[in-house]
């Protein structure tokens, strides 16, 4: 996440909310109250309805399909415009969790609360995609360590780790492909992996793959 976060007040007007966006290069803004709880979010989103219907025939306001369009439209501050409760991500949450919620509740950043809904940072689709910048050498470094040495600990043979473009491959021979299900939940798990294949065989030499 991002820890430094551009942050607007209850009684923000529209005005300095666009600036600020403009100012940060942002999409949203957390809308925090007392000492740093978060109260809703401003998103570009809610900010359109006021352009949208700014020249428009006075008519057309019959026609709005959903009030809380018009509402947003005739909104001047933070509190009126915000999305409220804020869509929010505990600091203990996985990437795949925040990127699930993301993706169900159709936002592009993500407020980052503690326990008591004070705010630690902002975590965006750009912030998720980062992980998969990560080298091909850190994750088959990460996979032997804590993933290949605790399953396969005494193998018929060294299961071999190659990743390429953060796909990894395990190939060699163990005791229990039974376990191979297992690894490939955990592999697929590690940061900035983009895929999993297996070919691991038992003593008796039977190719498995996940």
């Amino acid at each position: 996440m991002t820890h430094t976060v551009v942050a607007v007040g209850r009684d923000a007007p529209f005005k300095d909310i666009v600036d600020l966006m403009g100012q940060w290069k942002v999409s949203a803004l957390p809308v925090l109250e007392g000492e740093g709880r978060v109260i809703g979010v401003v998103s570009e989103a809610d900010l359109l309805p006021k352009e949208e219907f700014r020249d428009s025939d006075p008519d057309r306001f019959t026609q709005l399909r959903r009030l809380r369009d018009l509402a947003k439209a005739g909104a001047l501050t933070a509190g009126e415009l915000m999305s409220s409760p804020a869509v929010t991500v505990h600091p203990d949450a996985t990437l795949a969790e925040a990127a699930r919620i993301m993706a169900q509740r159709r936002v592009k950043r993500l407020p980052v609360v503690d326990d008591d809904g004070l705010l630690e940072g902002v975590v965006s689709r750009g912030d998720l995609l980062k992980v998969f910048l990560r080298s091909d050498d850190d994750i088959a470094e990460e996979v032997r360590r804590e993933i290949v040495s605790y399953l396969f600990p005494a193998p018929v043979e060294p299961v071999g780790v190659e990743v390429s473009d953060g796909v990894v491959t395990l190939r060699g021979r163990v005791r229990d492909t039974a376990l191979v299900p297992v690894a490939a939940r955990l592999v697929r798990a590690v940061e900035g992996v983009v895929d999993v294949e297996f070919e691991l065989m038992s003593g008796a030499a039977v190719e498995t793959r996940a």
